[in-house]
């Protein structure tokens, strides 16, 4: 068999082409190393210089920097060493002075030594001279020296009561003077409060509106509706920017009373022209005539005062649009005349001449115009429609107008106050007024040993029952002068209030 060696010439040659392959291969790739290594080492060289020039440049400038600081720091070091030499020299010039001072205050504190000495010395020639005068007092005056300080203290206390009742005197003296003063200014102030709403709520009448427009159809053209009504009622009519109202004014109650009734019934009608008006005004003339009747026949019905002329009847009437210190008239006449029958009756006195000068005294406050006190001019009414001359004498002395002369005079002047002067009847609201009781029991209660309260006659006295184990005899005078002294300070009131301070002590025992 003959062996072929071609094929492993082939053979051998591609082996050979592939080492020479692989060789030139990890030549090129050892080149590219080299290069890389080479570019590396330049790199990294490149970042070695960079990085020494930056921490050059960085040394540079914190060395500037520290140089900068450095010289400021020096600078405020040289200020502040200047600053300190100046307060050195400062305080050294104050010690100089105070150093100057403390010697002068030794020598002045060596002289008020030597001073003192010297007193200490005369005080006690002084003492031995006192005690040589006081024997010698005592030896001239045959008193001991008790016996005279006993008498100066006497004589002294003598003079001291003379010159404080002296003073008291004169203390009460100012108070009593300086006290009319200022009464007299308080009620001139209280007037002045009170005056303007008082005459504001007797002398007008407010009349509502469904709308404001009906106010021009009152006042009409050029006026002509509003001076008609005017002038057939005497009211004035006051049309403001109060809305949906109208006011009406004017001192006699009848005619406002007329006014509102004729305007109310005007504004209901619609139709508003001086025909409609004279003809409404007319209307409501007869029907406050009407109503005047009937008041003073209910009056007489509800008093029993029977037989009175029908004028007089009349006025008793237009009481009932009356108003006196906010009471209304009629209201007050008809209470006046219930209580003096009351008073009447207990006390025997003449019954119906009672009630008649009660119901009847207060006439004269419906009669305009009059230049006599109310009083006698509602005397004066009586006499003239045929009363009995003791009953018009009664009426006319409710007020001390005329002199008392029968017990009826007196019952009717009582009857008057107390109608006048009961918790509610002039213008004081009701809450206001418990609210005062409960302030007075409220103060009353907040004292120790205080057990009960009774705010009493209106509040014009104030019952304290107080525990006996814990106030004596003499804490009680002391209590009721406290409360009162707290009641002045605390609270406003009119007069002046009585306050009890009860004490009870029981003692109980049982017989077996």
């Amino acid at each position: 068999m003959k062996f072929d060696y071609s094929d492993l010439i082939v053979g051998l040659i591609t082996l050979v082409i592939g080492a020479i392959v692989v060789w030139i291969t990890i030549q090129k790739s050892r080149m590219q190393l080299a290069a890389e290594r080479r570019m590396l080492q330049e790199t990294k060289e490149r970042m070695e210089r960079d990085h020494e020039d930056r921490h050059k440049d960085v040394l540079l400038q914190l060395k500037d920097e520290a140089l900068q600081m450095h010289a400021e720091v020096e600078q405020e070091t040289r200020t502040v060493r200047a600053d300190l030499q100046r307060l050195e020299r400062r305080l050294i010039d104050k010690e100089e002075v105070l150093e100057q001072q403390r010697r002068e205050l030794q020598g002045e504190r060596d002289a008020l030594h030597a001073r003192d000495h010297e007193i200490k010395l005369e005080r006690l020639a002084v003492g031995a001279l006192s005690e040589e005068r006081r024997a010698e007092l005592v030896r001239i005056a045959h008193m001991t020296e008790d016996d005279a300080r006993s008498l100066l203290r006497h004589e002294m206390e003598a003079a001291a009561r003379h010159e404080a009742s002296h003073l008291i005197h004169q203390i009460e003296e100012e108070a009593r003077v300086e006290g009319q003063r200022r009464a007299r200014n308080i009620v001139t102030l209280a007037i002045q409060r009170l005056a303007i709403d008082h005459v504001s709520e007797t002398t007008v009448s407010v009349v509502p509106l469904p709308s404001d427009d009906v106010k021009g159809r009152i006042i009409g053209r050029e006026g002509r509706n509003i001076r008609a009504f005017e002038t057939l009622t005497g009211v004035d009519v006051i049309i403001d920017d109060t809305p949906e109202a109208v006011v009406l004014s004017a001192f006699d109650p009848v005619r406002r009373e007329i006014a509102k009734i004729a305007l109310t019934n005007l504004i209901i009608d619609g139709r508003i022209h001086p025909i409609r008006i004279e003809e409404m005004v007319t209307k409501a003339q007869e029907e406050v005539e009407q109503s005047i009747r009937t008041a003073g026949e209910e009056a007489i019905l509800a008093t029993g005062v029977t037989g009175l002329h029908p004028e007089l009847m009349k006025l008793v009437g237009k009481m009932k649009y009356r108003l006196s210190y906010g009471q209304n008239l009629l209201d007050h006449s008809i209470e006046v005349c219930h209580i003096g029958a009351s008073l009447a009756a207990e006390l025997g006195a003449d019954l119906s001449l009672t009630k008649r000068a009660c119901l009847l005294h207060d006439l004269g406050k419906v009669v305009a115009d009059a230049e006599l006190p109310h009083a006698l001019v509602s005397r004066d009414l009586m006499l003239r429609y045929g009363e009995d001359k003791a009953a018009a004498h009664a009426a006319g002395a409710h007020h001390n107008d005329l002199e008392h002369e029968r017990i009826e005079d007196v019952i009717v002047q009582l009857a008057d106050a107390i109608s006048a002067a009961r918790p509610g009847a002039r213008r004081e609201q009701l809450d206001s007024y418990i609210k005062r009781l409960q302030k007075l029991e409220t103060i009353a209660e907040s004292f120790e040993g205080v057990e009960k309260t009774y705010a009493v006659q209106a509040g014009r006295e104030l019952r304290l029952m107080v525990k006996p184990e814990l106030i004596d005899d003499a804490r009680a005078l002391k209590l009721a002068r406290d409360i009162a002294q707290r009641i002045e300070s605390e609270m406003e009131f009119p007069g002046q209030i009585k306050v009890t301070v009860i004490r009870e002590t029981r003692a109980i025992d049982y017989a077996r």
